[in-house]
């Protein structure tokens, strides 16, 4: 039965021979020098400043959310693409409908303010003005 399976067999113990000489070469040719630097994090030679935990703001996950889903769009209309001799006008007019729902909810979403980044100024009304004297 081992006969059967000797390709496997000698995959196994090459990935063991192999994973044994890589252990066996870092710990003799690895350096033996221990201090802090050698404990500090590091990368593409910046040391980091500040904590790794960094709050992101609400509009990113949003903006994140309409990408995937006109990224799935996308994929749909890739879909209709490679069948559009078959579908033929009916296809073209789902398409367009399609197109124009999605349209009118990026219009939707951009006077929401869904896709404002910076906060808007507050307008310095001559109302709020006058009662800000008193």
């Amino acid at each position: 039965m081992i006969a059967q399976y000797w390709a496997v067999t000698v995959f196994v113990l090459a990935t063991l021979a192999l994973l044994a000489f890589m252990v066996g070469a870092a710990s003799v040719l690895g350096g033996r020098a221990w201090g802090h630097e050698k404990n500090i994090p590091f990368e593409s030679g910046i040391l980091g400043a500040g904590s790794a935990h960094v709050r992101f703001s609400a509009k990113f996950y949003l903006v994140a959310m309409l990408f995937v889903i006109f990224d799935i769009e996308a994929l749909y209309m890739f879909a209709w693409a490679v069948s559009v001799r078959e579908v033929g006008w009916t296809g073209l007019i789902g398409a367009a409908v399609f197109i124009f729902i999605l349209l009118a909810g990026l219009v939707f979403d951009a006077r929401m303010g869904a896709l404002d980044w910076v906060p808007k100024k507050r307008e310095h009304t001559a109302e709020q003005a006058r009662h800000e004297s008193f």
